[in-house]
């Protein structure tokens, strides 16, 4: 579950240096259609950012969830330290803007603070600043425009499954 505190990896399923091995806040995240969401280069990326075609996680696939300190909001850190952002505080469609996402932040803020919504069923949606969910394009499986961040429902391409402690 989470809390405000810090996040609970038992809830989910089991700056400028490479996230330590089994940190209990370190995810790889996967899309609807069973891909993981990547950071481009670790991070550090304001175009060619993410990707949603990985089929087996590594190093580039590592986000450490990190609390902000505000009672609700979360950053999602890299494995190489940036912070993954909702360009625009989200609300974006690949369709006009290719990368929705960047991943260049080096300090958390407003716009590289998500929320989690829970469908009930052991997935997460991934709520920007703005109030509106992040969408794996075609469920997962892209190189490029693989996000969208104009979401309003949490349906079955705004839904990640987590598995943390990596």
């Amino acid at each position: 579950m989470l809390t405000a505190g810090g996040f609970a990896a038992a809830s989910l399923v089991g700056a400028g240096t490479a996230q330590a091995a089994t940190d209990p806040n370190t995810c790889f995240i996967r899309t609807h259609d069973g891909h993981y969401v990547t950071a481009v280069g670790g991070g550090g990326r304001s175009s060619d950012v993410m990707h949603t075609n990985a089929t087996v996680p590594s190093t580039w696939e590592r986000f450490t969830i990190v609390y902000s300190g505000d009672g609700v909001h979360y950053g999602l850190r890299t494995a190489f330290g940036y912070y993954v952002t909702a360009v625009n505080s989200g609300g974006l469609s690949s369709n006009n803007v290719p990368d929705v996402l960047h991943t260049d932040a080096t300090v958390l803020r407003n716009w590289e603070k998500f929320t989690f919504a829970v469908d009930g069923d052991g997935k997460y949606g991934l709520r920007a600043f703005d109030g509106h969910l992040l969408s794996a394009v075609g469920g997962g499986g892209r190189s490029s425009r693989a996000f969208d961040s104009n979401r309003t429902v949490l349906d079955t391409w705004e839904k990640f499954a987590f598995t943390c402690n990596v």
